[in-house]
């Protein structure tokens, strides 16, 4: 039991952390102090010390005093006690033995009477080695138990300080059990009354009955008969959970619980962590091996982050952050760590990108493509349109990056229609025209073939002739000297054509390839690639970039995409590319009608589907699911296909399209669709990118509120690709509230840009877009909404990166050492 001395350090404390209100405990400080003295009082045998000491806390009057006269009088009262605790005191008995520190310790909130700690005896840091020892070193880790551990990606230490709790549950507000209601999540402490198995609905269960000075209550543990010989009657206890009103009475069902012990506490009483699982791991087991790590190995991390930055953006140190992402003291000290790891998150992506931007530009130089003003000049007036003023500045830009000996690495990012293929193939005449080959690579072939058809068909505007040989077609007078060559290569072409088409790359006699995967793969070779442009970039990552590039000497690289980012997380996820945007339409280009639905008007969708229909246009719908699942109340694609077929549009060609169709047969219903054979296209969400099909007017989308905005979007920019109206409607059965919110957003709003911003605030975490691209590290506690921690590790890492490009700065090591250690196929630090 705690020395009266000890308990007086412990209310004084937390009195001071209350601001002097008198309020750390129930009836004031006063009566506290008269009971804590009463005690102490039995200890003094000397009559004059103990007259000193009676009259002195008599006098004491702690609530009649001003606030700003209360600090005082505890000093002086701790002064007081100082004295008596002397040794050369007479008479003074173990009760004040223990020396008094003048400046008490801070006890945690938000009860010190239930969140009892025994003094932490800081144990010596582990050694920052430790860090790397497998978990098996830890006690009661078997092989068994590690192999559980690897399927969560944790094989080490360190992995298991960076598995951090998906959320945490707050046990901290104690409250009495005359009190209790049946719901939320409550805590209180309370004795064990009496301990016994029972056997609800025939499962062995333990069930306690539990009390305090306010009444009794139950609490049962389902299917958990070993409870009866941990938990014993006297024993005082902490319960945390739900209460439940069973036949008119309160019982904690399943709760959480600890023994009332000198020791901090893990699963009750504070914000307690909830961790991700995998089978054969128990919350209570993780939670408790979390516990130990953190306390014991947290110490050891040093803190690779620089004063400078840590003070200058007043973040937390790292082992503080680790310690308090797990086990918080509150939601302050819960904040203040997520906001240090996530800047750190943000801050390293954003110096790997950086790091890989500087050594593309430096490896070696790149060729300098010169602009053919005539060139230019034919193909701009050779199109039945004039360029946006977005457009003409997007392709300024990316003029400007050609004419430079440093690579260019440009994203072009602008709306579905907006016109970045026109952009992109002019910069590709300018290669060709300088003697280079070019290369346009698409994530799909149905893609990658309409990209053809469209580049082609520009260039046939500026030809006198076109010659169609093995595959390959060459076109008259659009250069002085030579024919202008385009190939198509994708997977699913014939092998032999595939090699023809190969030798003749290789061989610089085809100048354009378009194509899929198939580009980079090892056996096509270049004889001179100048340019290479990346179509919807996110469907490939960095590691395919960097596959294409290296394809040639340096080439100059544009990557695209039609998907709307906002400015700042564009620039941190592609913080290796300069961003040019195309924020306008082309004049003439139809806004889409937009209506969301509720359930009982799906009839009148159909009957909209069929008038279009019955007008000669085609139409989607589009299904969030390939077969039919219990776990997900979602139409799916095929079910629909038979039910739409069968019941609803007998009368009309219906086809199917979804991705685990064989690529052949993907291609002929797209084809067959594309030709106008099909009136209503069924498919899943592989139409969301690159599918033009002018004629189809009219989208259903089922299941709409399980999409995110930015792809209800990209769906809805698969009509209104023709001159006619066209129309998109959004189909939910009970959406939630973020869902109507996201909904009634993209029934009122055209512009993707907006949309975008829209669904960051909306969606939150960082699943938005892009991490998951092979080659950048995940996100573990950033989310790609936090504007403000993104833009401030933006500006650290460029700052830095400005200092000190290469890390050599002695101070500089440890995040040197880190960076290589979270980007280890990155050699540009090296």
């Amino acid at each position: 039991m705690s020395l009266p001395i000890e308990r007086l350090h412990a209310v004084i404390a937390l009195e001071k952390k209350k601001g002097f209100q008198n309020t750390a405990v129930i009836g004031g400080f006063d009566k506290f102090l008269a009971n804590w003295a009463a005690e102490v009082a039995t200890s003094i045998s000397d009559k004059t010390r103990l007259t000193k000491f009676n009259s002195y806390i008599g006098d004491f009057d702690y609530a009649l005093k001003a606030i700003a006269d209360r600090r005082l009088s505890i000093e002086n009262l701790l002064s007081f006690v100082e004295e008596f605790r002397t040794p050369t005191s007479v008479g003074v008995k173990s009760g004040l033995s223990k020396p008094v520190d003048m400046e008490p310790p801070q006890i945690a909130e938000p009860s010190a009477i239930y969140k009892k700690k025994a003094p932490k005896s800081k144990a010596p840091a582990a050694p920052p080695s430790s860090l790397s020892l497998p978990v098996t070193t830890l006690k009661g880790i078997s092989e068994a138990t590690a192999a559980k551990y690897k399927k969560l990606g944790i094989t080490g230490i360190r992995d298991l300080l960076y598995h951090f709790p998906t959320r945490h549950v707050d046990y901290s507000q104690t409250a009495k059990i005359s009190s209790l209601l049946p719901g939320p999540d409550q805590t209180i402490v309370a004795n064990i009354w009496e301990v016994r198995l029972t056997t609800p609905g025939g499962r062995r269960s333990t069930e306690a009955i539990l009390g305090d000075e306010t009444g009794n209550i139950r609490a049962l543990w389902f299917n958990n008969p070993y409870l009866v010989k941990q938990l014993h009657n006297g024993d005082r206890v902490v319960i945390s959970g739900r209460v439940s009103d069973w036949k008119g009475r309160l019982v904690f069902e399943s709760p959480e619980w600890e023994k009332l012990e000198e020791k901090e506490l893990v699963h009750t009483g504070r914000l307690v962590p909830v961790y991700p699982l995998t089978a054969g791991l128990f919350p209570r087991a993780v939670r408790k091996l979390m516990k130990e790590v953190v306390d014991g190995f947290s110490g050891s991390l040093s803190d690779y982050l620089p004063s400078t930055i840590r003070q200058r953006r007043g973040l937390t140190d790292l082992p503080s952050a680790i310690s308090h992402a797990h086990f918080p003291e509150d939601e302050l000290s819960k904040n203040a760590a997520r906001v240090r790891l996530a800047f750190d998150e943000l801050f390293f992506l954003q110096l790997g990108v950086l790091a890989r931007k500087r050594a593309w530009q430096h490896s070696q130089p790149a060729s300098a493509i010169p602009t053919d003003k005539t060139l230019f000049d034919r193909f701009l007036k050779s199109l039945s349109f004039s360029l946006t003023g977005a457009q003409q500045k997007s392709l300024n830009e990316i003029l400007a990056d050609l004419k430079r000996t440093e690579a260019m690495s440009r994203l072009l990012q602008g709306e579905v229609g907006s016109g970045k293929t026109v952009v992109a193939t002019a910069a590709i005449l300018m290669a060709v025209a300088a003697g280079f080959q070019a290369a346009f690579m698409a994530p799909t072939e149905i893609l990658a073939e309409q990209h053809f058809r469209s580049l082609t068909r520009m260039l046939e505007l500026l030809s006198t002739e076109k010659q169609i040989t093995e595959g390959v077609t060459s076109y008259i007078g659009i250069l002085p000297d030579r024919p202008l060559s385009v190939a198509l290569l994708i997977g699913d072409a014939k092998e032999s054509g595939k090699t023809a088409i190969r030798g003749r790359i290789k061989n610089g006699d085809i100048d354009l390839v378009i194509g899929t995967h198939a580009l980079i793969q090892k056996d096509v070779k270049f004889k001179i690639l100048g340019l290479a442009v990346i179509d919807e970039q996110h469907r490939f990552g960095v590691e395919q970039r960097l596959s294409l590039r290296q394809k040639g000497t340096n080439p100059h690289i544009l990557v695209m995409t039609a998907t709307p980012i906002p400015r700042t997380l564009a620039l941190t996820l592609y913080g290796d590319l300069d961003l040019s945007v195309i924020n306008e339409l082309p004049p003439g280009r139809q806004t889409i009608k937009t209506r969301w639905l509720k359930p009982e008007q799906r009839a009148s969708a159909y009957a909209f589907i069929r008038k279009q229909v019955d007008l000669k246009q085609q139409a989607f719908i589009i299904c969030p699911l390939v077969e039919e699942s219990e776990a997900v109340q979602a139409r799916a694609a095929t079910a629909e296909y038979e039910n739409l077929k069968q019941d609803v549009f007998p009368d009309f060609k219906l086809g199917l399209l979804h991705g685990r169709m064989p690529a052949v047969e993907k291609d002929s219903v797209m084809g067959a669709f594309s030709a106008g054979k099909l009136d209503i296209l069924v498919s899943t969400p592989v139409i969301e990118v690159g599918i033009d099909v002018p004629n189809a007017t009219v989208m259903l989308i089922e299941s709409a509120d399980r999409f995110g905005l930015s792809q209800l979007h990209q769906f809805r920019g698969r009509v209104g690709r023709g001159t006619e109206q066209s129309y998109c409607m959004l189909l939910a059965e009970n959406p939630s509230e973020v869902a109507n919110a996201r909904l009634s957003v993209i029934e009122k709003t055209q512009d993707g840009f907006i949309l975008a911003e829209e669904d960051l605030k909306l969606r939150g975490p960082g699943e938005f877009f892009g991490t998951r691209q092979s080659g950048l590290p995940d996100l573990k506690m950033a989310k790609l909404s936090d504007v403000p921690i993104l833009e401030m590790a933006r500006e650290e890492a460029t700052r830095l990166f400005q200092e000190d490009p290469g890390l050599k700065k002695p101070e500089h090591r440890a995040l040197y050492d880190e960076l290589i250690r979270i980007w280890p196929q990155t050699g540009e630090w090296s």
